[in-house]
């Protein structure tokens, strides 16, 4: 199993260690009262995550974002990849992505907080267009949707900056648009900017990928022919195989498998479908292969593992 975790050092350097507090702080502030979970902000797709306790495994498909861990630590799964961050360092998926994820430290007294920022392509699209060098430096290799890295203090500060404007809701409307379009400059020219500008480059595979995932998605009940989905990404078949899974760490299969047993879940645990009929609504035509590789992924039967989840 892979373990990618971003540091090149240990500990965490002193020049981001007082932000990254500072950051906890405000967030602690900003979520006390309302209890564990994802907490919706004033500025729009900003949310802060705020867990007392070590958790089961949430699953779902996560779609772009930056998410900055301010205290605790965390683990996430990308098909048999596990990715481990603590405090100051960074989450960015870049692609709509099927992850599990993990809190694995985290208590009353200094509870597990996340700060999580929506990213929106286009508008990483328009940044690249008016940066020349970024697009010279371009390369054509498919880069993974998912990567961690150590915060620097110039992110740290925007996140820090966004948080305040909490206290000045008069002032989001003119400032938080400023803030965020620098947190995307700093991913950009970070030590992960080429896999940022993947995420939007025009004609880039990622972008390509991309584009073939949300087709995926929104018809992931359906059968599906890989050569299909080669010619819309302008691939042959063994090539998009190679970048799909480059990406993704998952072959396109493997890809529509896990949103169908993660839609058939939540057709269980929220609208009490019985296993049966989410198999079928979700595109299984044996309930027997549902069953197997439902356990195989949530590591126990459906029935089994939703009494689990109900009663957690």
């Amino acid at each position: 199993m892979l373990n990618r975790t971003g540091l090149h050092e240990p500990g965490i350097r002193m020049a981001i260690a007082n932000p990254c507090k500072e950051l906890a702080a405000l967030v602690t502030r900003y979520t006390d009262g309302k209890g564990n979970g994802f907490h919706q902000t004033a500025v729009d797709g900003l949310e802060f995550q705020r867990e007392s306790s070590v958790s089961a495994a949430l699953c779902g498909v996560s779609e772009p974002l930056l998410a900055i861990l301010v205290q605790g630590k965390k683990e996430a799964l990308l098909g048999e990849e596990t990715y481990r961050y603590r405090a100051a360092q960074y989450l960015v998926v870049s692609v709509d992505l099927p992850l599990s994820a993990f809190i694995i430290e985290a208590s009353p007294a200094q509870p597990y907080l996340g700060f999580k920022l929506n990213l929106d392509p286009r508008q990483l699209c328009d940044m690249i267009t008016v940066q020349s060098s970024a697009i010279a430096s371009q390369k054509k290799n498919s880069t993974r949707g998912l990567f961690v890295s150590t915060a620097d203090a110039s992110l740290l500060d925007c996140a820090l900056r966004l948080t305040r404007l909490l206290d000045t809701p008069q002032d989001i409307p003119m400032l938080a648009p400023i803030i965020i379009r620098e947190i995307y400059y700093r991913l950009l020219t970070g030590e992960q900017g080429e896999a940022v500008r993947q995420i939007a480059t025009s004609g880039s595979t990622m972008q390509r990928i991309a584009e073939v995932i949300k087709r995926i998605k929104a018809n992931f009940a359906q059968p599906m022919r890989v050569e299909d989905l080669a010619e819309q990404a302008r691939m042959s078949p063994s090539s998009f195989h190679y970048h799909f899974k480059e990406v993704t760490s998952m072959s396109p299969l493997q890809y529509q498998k896990q949103l169908r047993l993660l839609e058939a879940r939540r057709l269980m645990l929220a609208e009490n479908f019985d296993a049966a009929n989410a198999a079928y609504q979700v595109g299984y035509e044996s309930a027997s292969q549902f069953s197997r590789e439902y356990s195989r992924l949530f590591g126990a039967p459906p029935i089994r593992d939703i009494e689990r989840l109900r009663t957690a």
